[in-house]
């Protein structure tokens, strides 16, 4: 179901408020460019420094921004599972075609727990659901074990976003469950390693400023070719390394606010990039050929 390039959406702020006018534009430019899916309310959406009728009310919009022409799977994890259940409630009476889920954070459940937190949200909640596993910002990594339970017994449990810094979780989860199961790539710089095991896409960071190049990496890992893949990927490579200089979403806010697609406005405790890495940050998109906008060039 999920497949391709699913951008992890930013989310555009002016003056400690959503702008809703620059989020309409963020869609329209993801789905000009070929993006599969949207994925607000993530780590890259700031969702964490979100209050619960913001997070509702970007799902909201992003869904009627979409209008069917891409997929929308909202971000509605949380580490207490009541919460968890009334955010992807609310994302499958939006009209969200999917939820993906955190892996609870701070408080450290078993593997037991997992289950029983993942389950507790499927059965509540008929819309598909993907799982997200990323030890780095959790302190927990999901056993492939975990998740393979899972899939087997919540038939709207379909897929994972795998960011655990390596390829063999997700080879072990494919081999498992198959091609019917969709694993993600949860990290850019992984997304042709994660097709080589059997991966169908990513959902990516660097999309919210080339969603375009994002889109053919991925239809040309899918179709096999190769050469066109390593090409585009290694010249994406130093672009992806510059936008993890600092903690996401710190240097992609910046990269969209240089490209004039919106403010890169953060709330704390994430705060404005340091001028040495924005400037290194800079010149590795002036190297792709990106250009500053007129407006930000003032």
């Amino acid at each position: 179901m999920f497949e391709g390039s699913c951008v992890a959406l930013v989310t555009p702020f002016k003056n400690g408020v959503v702008d809703e006018k620059k989020l309409a534009e963020l869609v329209e430019f993801q789905i000009s460019g070929g993006t599969s899916t949207i994925v607000p309310c993530g780590t890259t959406g700031e969702s964490a420094t979100m209050s619960h009728k913001e997070h509702g009310r970007v799902i909201d919009l992003v869904v009627k921004f979409a209008r069917k022409r891409c997929l929308v799977m909202a971000g509605t994890g949380s580490n207490s599972t009541t919460e968890a259940i009334a955010l992807t409630k609310h994302a499958q009476e939006a009209g969200a075609d999917g939820a993906l889920l955190v892996v609870p954070y701070y408080n450290k459940p078993t593997p037991r727990g997992l289950i029983e937190h993942f389950r507790a949200v499927a059965r509540a909640v008929s819309l598909p659901q993907v799982l997200y596993n990323i030890p780095g910002r959790t302190g927990l990594n999901m056993l492939p074990a975990t998740v393979i339970e899972l899939a087997r017994s919540e038939k709207n449990i379909v897929g994972i976003k795998e960011a655990s810094g390596g390829t063999d979780q997700a080879r072990e989860i494919v081999q498992a469950l198959g091609p019917k199961f969709d694993v993600l790539s949860g990290d850019d710089a992984l997304t042709p390693a994660m097709y080589g095991v059997g991966g169908k896409g990513v959902v990516s960071v660097i999309a919210n400023i080339i969603p375009k190049d994002v889109v053919a990496l991925c239809e040309a890992l899918k179709k096999g070719d190769t050469q066109k893949a390593q090409e585009l990927h290694a010249r994406m490579t130093p672009l992806t390394k510059a936008l993890f200089l600092e903690t996401n979403p710190i240097p992609v806010k910046t990269a969209v606010e240089w490209l004039g697609l919106c403010s890169g406005e953060l709330r704390l405790p994430l705060c404005p990039m340091e001028e040495t890495a924005k400037q290194k940050l800079v010149k590795a998109m002036k190297a792709y050929g990106l250009s500053e906008a007129p407006s930000v060039r003032g």
